[in-house]
């Protein structure tokens, strides 16, 4: 049964305070947060700020995910605001190693993102030390993207990369998640799923998250 993680980026943010209610009152697992700075992505969405907010919303866990560059001047700051887990770009890291020894001694569990061109293969040396790989799997920036097929080809190899490395590391799959094709997600070997339109944009979000939790 995979945790489900809704993207507040999709959210009504006039009626945030709804939105949290019914998050709670949901099967989901866990809040999925992107922080977008214009640099590294082609938006920008909020800040610490907000994940406080969030955090004094709900007792759920609080998945921060850093789409900034220099993520290491920001990690204590989210942290302050209440995150339980940081993700940061392998692509917008110099020096990724620090910046998960960084995140995991402020009391964080440590993710790291890839973008769809990043091969699994550019993890190998820090899965060892992290709890979570989030794979994008649309072009991050923008939420409502349609889900990049040759994702499952990746899933099924960190799967494997993980599993012969004895790690109990949780791939999390964040872009183009739907009821169409959570299943084959899932069965390729991911622990995680985001989704954003497809929770907020529906007419039952919490009848959504009970049918995504099956899958």
């Amino acid at each position: 049964m995979p945790i489900i993680a809704p993207s507040l980026l999709a959210a009504n943010f006039l009626n945030l305070e709804a939105e949290c209610r019914m998050l709670n009152e949901s099967e989901a697992d866990w809040y999925h947060l992107d922080i977008m700075d214009g640099r590294f992505v082609p938006n920008i969405s909020f800040g610490p700020m907000l994940v406080e907010f969030f955090r004094k919303a709900t007792t759920k866990t609080c998945d921060v995910h850093l789409m900034i560059v220099e993520p290491g001047n920001f990690a204590e700051q989210f942290k302050n605001a209440g995150a339980d887990i940081l993700s940061v770009h392998i692509e917008a890291c110099h020096h990724l190693h620090r910046n998960i020894q960084q995140i995991k001694s402020l009391g964080m569990k440590a993710g790291v993102a890839i973008n769809p061109h990043t091969p699994v293969s550019a993890l190998s040396d820090v899965l060892a030390d992290i709890d979570l790989v989030c794979m994008m799997s649309v072009n991050p920036g923008y939420g409502g993207q349609q889900f990049i097929p040759h994702t499952l080809e990746k899933i099924k190899q960190l799967r494997k990369m993980i599993d012969e490395k004895g790690l109990k590391v949780q791939i999390e799959i964040d872009g183009g998640v739907t009821l169409e094709n959570a299943s084959s997600i899932v069965a390729a070997g991911a622990d995680v799923l985001v989704a954003g339109n497809t929770v907020f944009k529906s007419a039952d979000p919490k009848n959504v998250i009970a049918r995504l939790k099956t899958c």
